[in-house]
């Protein structure tokens, strides 16, 4: 590993910098003593080749590969430097006139070696979240062969194989659960900070952890499909992403590097052609490239990026695309949509309409409901939880068809039965009765029995509790939020009001929509829209930064930039704040990496020599290091407010 191997180099040159800045003169100068036996210069330059080859090779390496694939960077600089104080070191053991700085040299590798030691141990840190989440995954699992239960590798586990999980242990694999009840934390996984009821029927997510029942559960999919296998591949991917602050750094990070070759040679050339010893010009010149090593510019978008994806993972936030995400803080507006996101999405049936008398209200909800058991939207639901609370046989349905965005039709017992919205009443000119009079926060669905009038359905969603405190503060942070609904405009209003957001579109298709974020754009809006990811698929494409919500268990929401597993409008305030404060970060990171040169570079040249103030190559490595060091804490600082 990396990180031992820095610190092995580390300790083996310390020991050996001791001796090396004893038989140093330079050392033994300012100590006031004097010690030597015959042939210490030898010993001196066998302990300094070794540190400078056995300490050094990182950087050596490290330099011929830069060189060798016509990138010059932080090793090439690192690489030149102790390969000139070196050899200039040699030349004086062998007749060069002038004084060795293998003392130099040794300080200088080693302070390297314990900045990149530290360097990576703060690399590890920031992606610390990330090896958390690969280590949610069991090895091992409970298969369930008849009447035995056997253990077997996770990795080996396949469709319709059915795991037991003991309370407290991780669940193996995604899967529903075929017997018992349970309370699951999904907290790492998905942000839900309370344990989950689960029971039969329910789905469980791979790495959530059991509470104090014992489940059976029937694997969905292997373990490479599963949901966590889907985010570890999305975080990393996201990671080694590059966005355009991430290329601008990288751009810095080479000029910075042409810059202090360049100072460096004209520092040698000045201090040298103005009358200064050999070894003095080298110094000088060897402590600039030091320090302007572009280390910590080099780290300084690319830990943030490390410790950002992986912990927003680990809070129900995806990352798919780090550019719309870092623009996060750019967002004016913010479209939401609102079933299942602003509200709960549960609807409940409040009122059963019958406007033919040849019907009763059960027959009504029987033909709704023959309708709605091939949907999954939250309407749907609602009318067949109804019907099985009243013991309301459902009919098969034949021929099932989508009406676009206005409701279903399908062939039930011999009749053509369609459940749609008012909007296509109003545009197939079918008159609503005088009577209809809706509350505000009802949604309708109409029934027609042969294209006659049949009835209606009222049904009621519930506003999230966090919706409000959610839009507040957007206020507090000056994003507009503006609800985007297919529902009428009388619930959309009311929501709107009760939230107090910015306006509201109402009765809108899912084909609309893109004209809507469109509109807003035109007014120069940055418009971010959240939605599901499939019906608001176009949407998404549009909006300057997609947000898919409510997509835990399909993170593949291909228009999307950002995928949250939650519907929690919470969720989506914290994913802009978030990314705010990463993009802060960021810029603080560019400007401490760039900004010390300001002071450091001209001290290091030797500027203010006259005034007995002069940076050793030693000084110079520590202040480099020290500028990494502060980049990697700055970054670990990172936090998701919740």
């Amino acid at each position: 590993m990396m990180i031992n191997d820095f610190k092995k180099r580390f300790y083996i040159v310390l020991v050996l910098t001791v001796p090396v800045m004893l038989l140093s003169e330079m050392i033994q100068h300012w100590l006031k003593i004097h010690f030597s036996f015959p042939g210490s210069q030898y010993v001196l330059l066998l302990l300094s080749s070794i540190i400078f080859f056995y300490g050094g090779w990182p950087f050596l390496k490290g330099w011929w590969e830069e060189i060798k694939n016509r990138a010059p960077g932080m090793m090439t600089l690192i690489g030149f430097a102790i390969t000139v104080a070196y050899g200039y070191s040699v030349a004086t053991i062998f007749g060069l006139q002038g004084m060795d700085f293998f003392w130099e040299l040794a300080t200088l590798i080693l302070i390297m070696l314990l900045g990149h030691w530290i360097e990576m141990k703060s690399i590890a840190g920031a992606s610390r979240e990330l090896e958390l989440l690969v280590q949610l995954m069991p090895d091992d699992a409970h298969l369930v062969h008849g009447e035995q239960v056997m253990d077997v590798k996770t990795a080996t586990l396949k469709e319709n194989d059915v795991i037991l999980i003991k309370p407290g242990e991780k669940v193996a694999a995604d899967g529903l659960i075929a017997s018992g009840e349970s309370y699951v934390n999904e907290s790492l996984l998905t942000g839900e900070s309370k344990p989950v009821e689960k029971k039969k029927g329910d789905k469980v997510i791979a790495g959530s952890i059991n509470g104090n029942g014992a489940i059976r559960v029937t694997v969905l999919h292997g373990v490479k499909d599963s949901y966590l296998s889907q985010v570890i591949r999305l975080v990393q991917d996201a990671q080694q992403s590059k966005s355009r602050t991430q290329l601008l750094a990288d751009t810095a990070a080479r000029w910075l590097t042409l810059i202090a070759i360049v100072a460096g040679l004209v520092t040698f050339f000045i201090w040298y052609l103005s009358g200064s010893t050999l070894a003095f010009a080298i110094e000088r010149m060897v402590t600039v490239i030091v320090i302007c090593c572009p280390h910590a510019l080099g780290l300084a978008i690319p830990l943030v990026v490390a410790k950002s994806t992986s912990l927003s993972a680990r809070n129900g936030l995806l990352i798919k695309n780090r550019t719309a995400f870092e623009n996060s803080r750019k967002i004016t507006t913010l479209v939401f949509d609102k079933t299942g996101t602003l509200t709960i999405g549960k609807f409940e049936v409040s009122k059963i309409v019958v406007l033919l008398n040849e019907l009763t209200e059960t027959d009504l909800l029987r033909y709704a409901a023959a309708l709605e058991q091939n949907s999954e939207h939250p309407i749907a639901t609602g009318i067949l939880q109804k019907a099985k609370a009243s013991s309301v046989p459902v009919p098969l349905a034949e021929n099932f068809t989508a009406i676009t965005g206005k409701g279903v039709e399908a062939i039930v017992e011999g009749r053509l039965v369609k459940v749609v919205s008012p909007g296509y009443l109003k545009e197939t000119n079918i008159s609503i009765p005088g009577s209809f009079r809706p509350a505000a926060d009802e949604t309708v669905v109409f029934v027609l029995l042969d294209d006659r009038l049949a009835g209606y359905i009222s049904l009621a969603d519930t506003i999230r509790p966090e919706s409000a405190e959610a839009i507040q503060t957007l206020r507090e942070n000056g994003i507009r939020s503006v609800l985007l609904t297919g529902d009428n405009r009388q619930v959309a209003e009311s929501v709107s009001k009760q939230l107090g957001m910015d306006s509201f579109f109402a009765e809108v298709l899912p084909h609309e929509k893109l004209q809507k974020i469109k509109e807003l754009q035109d007014k120069g809006e940055f418009v971010a829209m959240t939605g599901d990811g499939v019906n608001d698929a176009p949407a998404l494409a549009q909006a300057n930064i997609g947000i898919a919500v409510g997509s835990g268990s399909d993170i593949a929401a291909e228009t999307a930039g950002i995928v949250l597993v939650n519907s929690n409008p919470k969720d989506i305030v914290n994913l802009i704040l978030f990314g705010k404060a990463t993009y802060r970060k960021m810029i603080q990171n560019l400007a401490w990496a760039t900004g010390y040169n300001i002071f450091a570079l001209p001290l290091a040249a030797g500027v203010l020599y006259k005034a007995g103030i002069l940076l050793s190559p030693a000084a110079g490595a520590v202040l480099m290091s020290v500028s990494t060091v502060v980049v990697a804490i700055n970054a670990s600082l990172l936090k998701v407010k919740q």
